[in-house]
């Protein structure tokens, strides 16, 4: 056993004797793990900790708007009101494309099958 694990078990069993283990929320319950399947492998250990800070990466921020704008469109009864919405959605596309293409994920295969599943999740479909 080297210095550092003897001197991480010490603090963990001081810890554990002074109680401090005793009011963390869930205790007792069983763990919640989050199927990250659907995320590509290279990209997990960024989602986990941009997820864990409370901040969205870019490109889902710009596929829940592009969402909530065909929701919007589909909903409009004349192209007075479509029309500007489309629009919007067109410049979000050309954004997250945009995006996408920066982080060299645009053409990958990984990406598609990703972006497909996301897509899927968001919109609904399945």
């Amino acid at each position: 056993m080297d210095i550092f694990t003897r001197i991480a078990e010490d603090r963990i069993k001081d810890a554990l004797s002074r109680g401090d283990f005793e009011q963390l929320p869930g205790k007792g319950k069983p763990l919640e793990l989050e199927d990250l399947s659907h995320v590509p492998e290279e990209l997990r250990i960024g989602y986990k900790l941009l997820k864990n800070a409370g901040v969205i990466p870019e490109e889902m921020q710009l596929s829940k708007e592009m969402v909530s704008l065909q929701e919007l469109i589909a909903l409009c009864k004349s192209d007075e009101e479509r029309v500007p919405l489309q629009k919007r959605l067109n410049e979000k596309r050309i954004r997250f494309r945009m995006l996408l293409e920066s982080q060299g994920l645009a053409d990958s295969a990984v990406f598609a099958q990703y972006e497909q599943k996301v897509r899927t999740k968001l919109e609904g479909d399945g």
